[in-house]
């Protein structure tokens, strides 16, 4: 988030936070009443990130559906969710799929969406560089 500021639109007075999105650096307006209906929170806290590695560590699969379509649903379900730990789970699902089969176009992005998702998030959580982040899950996947 960059700043709350008051701004009229349409006639109507609201505040709004203005976010900065870090991927592509597009600026955008959200109107706090609606903030957390439409899924915005803040970033998860040191402690957290500590358990979202132990969740990338974890031998455990969250999704064993078969065909790669139902997968790719439920995959899909778990990053729209919003949740780092979720959002885990799906990088290490794929991650380890990927080593035993081939992903299709579809597991591809999401792995690489989940990636950039959780690398992004840790990294502002523990208040590092991204690089680092990066290293660190790359060690633990393989």
């Amino acid at each position: 988030m960059t700043a709350i500021e008051d701004q009229e639109i349409a006639g109507k007075a609201a505040s709004y936070y203005f976010l900065k999105i870090l991927d592509t650096g597009m600026k955008v307006m959200v109107p706090t009443a609606a903030a957390e209906r439409l899924g915005l929170r803040q970033v998860i806290s040191r402690k957290d990130a500590k358990k979202v590695i132990e969740v990338l560590k974890a031998d455990e699969v969250a999704v064993t559906s078969q065909p790669w379509n139902r997968r790719y649903r439920e995959y899909t379900e778990m990053l729209k969710s919003g949740s780092p730990f979720e959002v885990a789970k799906v990088l290490r699902d794929l991650y380890r799929l990927r080593s035993d089969k081939e992903l299709s176009f579809g597991e591809r992005q999401l792995l690489d969406k989940a990636r950039s998702l959780l690398i992004t998030e840790l990294a502002l959580a523990r208040r590092c560089k991204e690089e680092t982040v990066e290293v660190e899950i790359q060690g633990i996947l393989g």
